[in-house]
C-alpha cells in the first residue's frame, strides 16, 4: 500500500492484484487486521477534516463579528456627534423636544438597517462541515461496493 495527497485529502493506493496475495494465502485475523486499520485511518482523517472545516468557519464567522463590532463602534460616534449637530440645528427652527424626537426616530431607522444586514451577513455562514460530510457519504457507497 502507498500513500498520497491529493488536495487536503491523503490518497491509498492499494498495490496491484497481482501483488497481492490470494485469499487462500491470508488468515482471517489478518484481513480483519487490515481492514480494521484501514478503518481507524480513515475515520482519523475523516475527523481532521472535519476540525479544519470548523476551524475555516469559526474564522470567518469571528471576521464578520469583530467587523461588525467596529463598524458599530464607529458608527455609534460619528451618528451622536451628527445628531447633536442636526438636534442643535433644528432647535433653532421647532421647539427642542421635536427635534430630539426626529433625531431619535432616524437613529431608529439606522439601527433597524444595521441590524437586518449583520444578520444576513451571519446568516451565509455554514456552521456544518458540508465537505467531511460528503466524503463521509463516499465512503459509504465505496464500503457498500466492496462488500458486494
Amino acid at each position: 500500500m502507498s500513500e498520497q495527497s491529493v488536495g487536503d485529502r491523503q490518497v491509498i493506493e492499494l498495490p496491484p492484484e497481482a501483488a497481492r496475495p490470494a485469499v487462500t494465502q491470508v488468515s482471517v485475523s489478518q484481513l480483519v487486521s487490515e481492514v480494521t486499520a484501514d478503518l481507524s485511518k480513515l475515520m482519523r482523517q475523516e475527523v481532521e477534516l472535519a476540525k479544519a472545516e470548523v476551524r475555516e468557519e469559526a474564522g470567518r464567522a469571528g471576521k464578520s463579528a469583530g467587523m461588525l463590532g467596529g463598524a458599530g463602534v464607529a458608527g455609534y460616534f460619528a451618528l451622536l456627534f451628527v445628531s447633536l449637530a442636526v438636534l442643535f440645528g433644528l432647535a433653532v427652527v421647532m421647539h427642542t423636544a421635536w427635534a430630539a424626537l426626529i433625531v431619535a426616530a432616524v437613529y431608529g431607522v439606522v439601527g433597524v438597517v444595521l441590524y437586518s444586514r449583520g444578520r444576513a451577513g451571519l446568516k451565509t455562514l455554514s456552521p456544518a462541515p458540508t465537505q467531511t460530510v460528503e466524503t463521509l457519504k463516499e465512503d459509504v457507497q465505496w464500503a457498500k461496493t466492496r462488500a458486494r
